[in-house]
């Protein structure tokens, strides 16, 4: 004969994940913050290396912010955050080195 496994509904206090929602909200109206203002960016300000500039930070700083959130990157030791971050910035600051350098030699080239 099979077991019958009966489960029960018990009464969920209101306040149980209380802190998790008011993190989740936090983490709501900030990140809508900033896509606003990405918004508003991109409809005012002019095309140029300043609206490029301001785009690349803000989405630096929204995805840290998503990794340490949802990822719980923050809550990790700073050794484990350290070994993160460092090569994420060398690879940004390689890829910015050779763009610059690519765009160099093309103007040097076909300039």
């Amino acid at each position: 004969m099979a077991e019958v496994h009966h489960h029960h509904v018990h009464n969920q206090d209101p306040e149980a994940g209380a802190e998790q929602r008011k993190a989740i909200w936090k983490t709501f109206w900030i990140l809508l913050i900033i896509t606003s203002l990405e918004f508003l960016i991109a409809f005012t300000v002019p095309h140029g290396v300043l609206k490029v500039s301001i785009f690349i930070v803000m989405t630096i700083v929204k995805a840290f912010y998503i990794v340490g959130e949802f990822m719980h990157l923050k809550h990790e030791t700073k050794t484990l955050i350290w070994s993160i971050l460092v090569p994420v910035i060398f690879v940004a600051w390689l890829i910015l080195a050779l763009l610059l350098e690519g765009n160099a030699i093309f103007e040097a080239i076909f300039g």
